[in-house]
């Protein structure tokens, strides 16, 4: 579970809470037209943009905002010198036997072990990379999408709610129901957006990029088995991959 998405959303909406509590009456900010208004307004306008897979996909996409497992690079780089070791004394053969926790660094092992070519394992694990980050990136523009379409649809709330009001100026009792919605669209889609599409939107683009390089680390390790570096050199050659300051210190 990643833990900073977790603090973050809970910590965000939490403080919103807090200061709605400590000013009046929490349900003063629930109304249902707003709600209707902004979030289903909101995933409609956003589903034009997109297919009805890759939509609901998506969420499951927005899971790995929340549930991403980080892998340490030191740790697969560690993993990639014992591998190199174990292939260069006992052949590519003696990797069948050795335990690869990392799905994507166990394929190219087996691909290894399979006898394919080189340039055809880096063609093959390279694609892979390419159309996992395409699925991303389907979920990333989702999220921002809504994160632009749901202060626009808490704007359209407001109008809708003025238009209400100024309608009913004769009727005292309508005018607050008719505020209410005016005002709390503009709140819902400013919450939305800010305090969670947005920052998830970011937060995927940045995981995906992580994996991205991660993988790219992988690739180059199985490229390195094959070719049979020493393990000292693939070592070095990986360690680019770690930022400068974490080598010094891991030296």
């Amino acid at each position: 579970m990643d833990i900073a998405t977790l603090v973050g959303f809970l910590g965000g909406l939490g403080i919103i809470g807090a200061a709605i509590g400590m000013g009046g009456d929490f349900g003063l900010f629930v109304n249902a037209p707003s709600i209707l208004i902004v979030v289903g307004g909101t995933f409609m306008v956003t589903l034009m943009k997109i297919t009805l897979g890759d939509f609901f996909r998506s969420f499951g996409v927005a899971l790995k905002g929340f549930f991403n497992k980080v892998e340490d690079p030191a740790k697969l780089i560690e993993e990639a010198v014992r591998l190199a070791d174990v292939a260069r004394k006992n052949g590519l053969l003696a990797l069948e036997n050795e335990t690869v926790d990392n799905p994507f660094l166990k394929k190219g092992v087996t691909l290894c072990v399979d006898g394919h070519d080189p340039s055809l394992i880096r063609k093959m694990l390279s694609e892979e990379i390419n159309q996992a980050i395409k699925r991303h990136e389907v979920g990333q523009t989702m999220w921002t999408s809504i994160g632009d379409m749901a202060p626009a649809m808490g704007m359209i709330g407001t109008l809708v709610g003025l238009v209400q009001m100024l309608a009913n100026m004769s009727d005292p009792a309508s005018i607050g129901p008719a505020m209410a919605v005016a005002l709390l669209t503009t709140l819902y889609g400013a919450v939305i957006a800010n305090a969670f599409a947005i920052p998830l939107a970011d937060k995927l683009a940045l995981i995906s990029e992580y994996e991205r390089t991660t993988k790219s680390l992988i690739i180059e390790t199985i490229n390195g088995i094959q070719e049979g570096m020493n393990p000292k050199v693939l070592e070095a050659l990986l360690s680019t991959y770690v930022p400068e300051k974490k080598r010094q210190n891991g030296d």
